[in-house]
């Protein structure tokens, strides 16, 4: 039997360009335990591991390099364009992101950890997992600064940024589902405060609940 939290679970996300590495980084500072969901989803497909194995038999041997190592870019060509595809890859990876997600939660219960421990990922509400933290921080900004991140950051001109923004659930929907939302717009410094008070106010809940 896993053995019982001593931290508080909290879910971090937010919008394409909205800036939640920035938060994931400055909340790591602070001495949250930050779990990666992209680090995951590239772990489970490493060399050896059951999910790319999966993948081969379903995708067949293209989509690995001669080292044996996972081609995204070829395996991306595949599923983006085909939607049925992509739910196939999936029903293969979501499951092993979600045993290596829960192995992780219990191993830092295990060790007694007490704290927030932080799951950065990109689509949490548009996949229900937001249901499954103890609270919801969502890191929002405008779309001038998204579109203009997005320039900056992959040399995409203004239409194609506005597909991006516009593929993605709306930044006012994800923040209306919050407990939290930090507005990542201004200054490093700006969003570096409002960070210390989430923190803070995240800390002072997990401390009531242990008074419980």
């Amino acid at each position: 039997m896993s053995a019982a939290r001593k931290f508080l679970l909290v879910g971090l996300t937010g919008g394409i360009a909205t800036g939640k590495s920035t938060v994931s980084a400055l909340l790591r500072q602070l001495g949250c335990e930050i779990i990666d969901a992209d680090l995951l989803a590239r772990e489970v497909v490493e060399p050896g591991q059951p999910a790319l194995t999966q993948i081969v038999t379903e995708f067949g041997r293209d989509v690995v390099t001669a080292t044996g190592e996972l081609d995204r870019k070829k395996l991306g060509a595949i599923v983006f364009a085909n939607p049925e595809r992509r739910r196939r890859l999936e029903a293969i990876t979501h499951p092993a992101i979600r045993d290596r997600f829960l192995a992780r939660l219990d191993e830092l219960a295990e060790q007694g950890f007490v704290g927030l421990v932080v799951f950065d990922a990109a689509v949490m509400i548009e996949s229900g997992n937001y249901k499954n933290m103890d609270r919801l921080v969502v890191v929002v900004t405008d779309e001038a600064t998204q579109m203009a991140r997005l320039r900056g950051r992959d040399g995409t001109d203004v239409p194609e940024n506005q597909r991006k923004i516009s593929s993605q659930m709306p930044l006012a929907d994800k923040a209306r589902l919050a407990d939290y939302v930090i507005d990542n717009s201004g200054t490093r410094e700006a969003t570096a405060e409002q960070v210390r008070r989430v923190f803070a106010a995240l800390m002072a809940e997990l401390e009531s609940r242990s008074a419980v």
